[in-house]
Order: C-alpha cells, then sequence, then structure tokens
C-alpha cells in the first residue's frame, strides 16, 4: 500500500490548485462578486438552494474536483479516469455549497468540496472509498504539504523579488518569538555551514531565503507527521476534525509565516494592482462569455452571425459538448448549465491567456 498512497497524495499536490480561476483568490473573489450582480441574481432564482451556492460562494476546490473527473474528456465522459480513492483524497473539503459553513469546526465543512452538477459523482467516491462524509486520510497530508510549500515558498519570493529584504525577514522571525521559528533558524545556519565551523560571510539575501525555506519546510513537516501518527485512529475513523500542521508544535511558525505574508507580500503594490486588474478582467469575460452562454444550441455548433453565436464559438469545444450533453441527461435545470458553462471557460484560463483574450476584445490588440 506504501506505493499506491505516495502515487494518490502526490496526484493530489499536483491537480490540487487547477480548478482556480485566473488571478487565483482574487479571481475567486471575481466570480463570486460577478453573480451577485443584480442581472444574474434575477437568472438565478429559479435554481434550488445548493444550486444558487454554488455559484454565490464559487470555490476552486470544488472546481478541481469537476474539472478532473468530468472536464477533461479523453475518450469517455470521466474527465482524467482517476481513480475513487484519488478523487476522494482530492476532497479537501467534504460539504455542499449550502451545507458549508465558514464557522464550522469541522475545517473540511467550511467551504465547498463540490457543485450540484457532481453531486452523483461524489455519491460514488464515497460509496467505494467508504469514506461516507468524512475526509479521506491522505487528503489531511495533502492539505498539510499544502501549506507547508506556500507559506516559506512566499516569504522566500518576497526577498528575491525585492520586496523584503532577509534581514528584515530575519527581524521579524526573531521578534514573533516563536520556538519553531528559532527551531528553523538553527536547521537554516546548519545549512549554510555545509558541515564548516562557520558561515561564510558573503551570503547574500536569496541564499539565506532559500536555506530557511528548506528548514522551514523541515520543521513543519515533522510538525505535521508527529499530529498524523498521533491522531491516526481518529482520522481512519472520520472523527478527526482539525489540520495536521494548525494542531502541531510547528503551528506558530507557520502562523507567524502567514502574518507576515499578509502584512509584507500581498499588500505589495504589485500584488494590489494585479488582483485589480484580474477582477476586471474576470468581470468583463464572465460578461460577454454569458451572452454567448445564452445563445449556446443544445446540439451543434454555434451560429456565428450574430454577436452572442461569434462568444459561443469562442468556448472551448471540450466545455460545449460537456454543456451539451448535461443538457441531454437533464438532471439539473437548464439555467445552472448555462452559468456553468461560462465559469468552467474562465476558470480553465491562465493568467496570461485571460489577459490576451480580455485585451484583444476590449483593446483591439
Amino acid at each position: 500500500m506504501d506505493r499506491s498512497i505516495e502515487a494518490i497524495a502526490a496526484t493530489c499536490g499536483l491537480i490540487h490548485d487547477l480548478g482556480n480561476p485566473p488571478f487565483g483568490h482574487a479571481g475567486e473573489d471575481a466570480i463570486r462578486a460577478w453573480f451577485h450582480e443584480p442581472e444574474q441574481a434575477t437568472l438565478m432564482a429559479t435554481l434550488n438552494d445548493q444550486q444558487k451556492r454554488d455559484f454565490e460562494i464559487f470555490e476552486g476546490n470544488a472546481q478541481s474536483l469537476r474539472l478532473v473527473a468530468r472536464l477533461q474528456i479523453l475518450a469517455d465522459d470521466k474527465g482524467l479516469n482517476l481513480t475513487f480513492g484519488t478523487l476522494s483524497a482530492l476532497m479537501k473539503y467534504v460539504a455542499s455549497s449550502h451545507q458549508a459553513d465558514k464557522h464550522a469546526i469541522n475545517r473540511a465543512l467550511r467551504k465547498p468540496g463540490y457543485f450540484a452538477s457532481e453531486n452523483h459523482i461524489v455519491e460514488k467516491i464515497r460509496c467505494r472509498t467508504r469514506t461516507g462524509s468524512a475526509r479521506h486520510p491522505i487528503s489531511f497530508l495533502v492539505e498539510a504539504a499544502d501549506d507547508i510549500a506556500y507559506l516559506p515558498g512566499d516569504v522566500e519570493d518576497a526577498v528575491k523579488k525585492g520586496d523584503l529584504r532577509w534581514k528584515e525577514l530575519k527581524e521579524l522571525l526573531d521578534t514573533a518569538k516563536s520556538d519553531s521559528a528559532t527551531k528553523a533558524l538553527d536547521i537554516q545556519e546548519r545549512i549554510l555551514k555545509a558541515g564548516r565551523e562557520t558561515l561564510a560571510g558573503d551570503l547574500d539575501g536569496d541564499i539565506w531565503a532559500s536555506a530557511f525555506r528548506t528548514a522551514a519546510i523541515n520543521v513543519m513537516v515533522d510538525g505535521a507527521f508527529r499530529v498524523f501518527e498521533k491522531r491516526y485512529e481518529d482520522i481512519m475513523q472520520g472523527n478527526y476534525l482539525g489540520s495536521l500542521l494548525k494542531d502541531s508544535d510547528a503551528a506558530d511558525l507557520a502562523d507567524c509565516l502567514r502574518n507576515i505574508a499578509r502584512e509584507h507580500v500581498y499588500s505589495t503594490r504589485s500584488t494590489l494592482e494585479l488582483e485589480l486588474m484580474g477582477r476586471r478582467v474576470i468581470g468583463d469575460l464572465m460578461g460577454v462569455f454569458w451572452e454567448g452562454a445564452q445563445d449556446m444550441p443544445p446540439t451543434g455548433d454555434p451560429d456565428t452571425s450574430t454577436f452572442a453565436g461569434k462568444a459561443a464559438a469562442l468556448i472551448s469545444r471540450n466545455y460545449r459538448r460537456v454543456f451539451q450533453d448535461s443538457l441531454d441527461d437533464g438532471e439539473l435545470p437548464e439555467e445552472y448549465y448555462r452559468l456553468q458553462l461560462v465559469t468552467d471557460y474562465v476558470c480553465g484560463m491562465t493568467d496570461s491567456f485571460a489577459k490576451g483574450m480580455h485585451a484583444g476584445l476590449y483593446n483591439g490588440t
């Protein structure tokens, strides 16, 4: 089983963010904002609570499941044909959109883990893996790995981009008086000594930051592993409701890095400008392609003699096929599928593709 566990965890690590729209969390916010506009709110009046919430609190994690289980068409309609174990472990959150509660004690219920369009897939996953409504044990490891990778990585990137000097970062770490941060700094020093008695005197900030990232990962991995080991029975029984990293003795290091990033990395001028641009880009693209989605025929290709038909024809043929197949199945309201077609297409874009398409449509370049 060891190799299977490793393969599932590694696969989930690679694909866990695929459902995020362009511009990451700022993109998620932009999509949610678009669905809260009066016109879209009126359109969703006929949908049930779960169907409406799928859009109003749109979540990239739920889109990741949809992407790999439904949207990536190979020879059939089963997406990438991943195993049930992999799909289960991919689900960081296990609530539907109308059951999610951001204040829930169980962290797995704080955000939507799947959309109404994947209800039947989730039922099958839970039956075959026998997890019920609990998180898959491997999902705890993937969640910890995600946090452990990005927290020190973001502050290292800030040093490399010049937004934060290593000496400033070191002072912030010292000021936090975190035991696990001190431990990471000790490991960092051993790394940089590389078996020598003393440190080289000409190391620049990038090298210090890179060594600290490695050391911080070491400390947080060790802490998360110990919690997994200690709470193993609860995890296997579906009774563990926490987070491996948050419940570990490395939690103070994780909190320290998160606070530093919030105050000194995510609030930089370049980041704020990118997020503002992303909101405008995504809002405009959602509007254009909604016109196309409204005009998308149940079968065949769009009529490109009309503006709406031209917009519809630009939507990926792959997503159009999924939309038309879903209409044919008729499990959910047609309006739901048309709205979802827009989010599927926009979410499938990269930052650069979205910016390029927006420039071409609005600036003529």
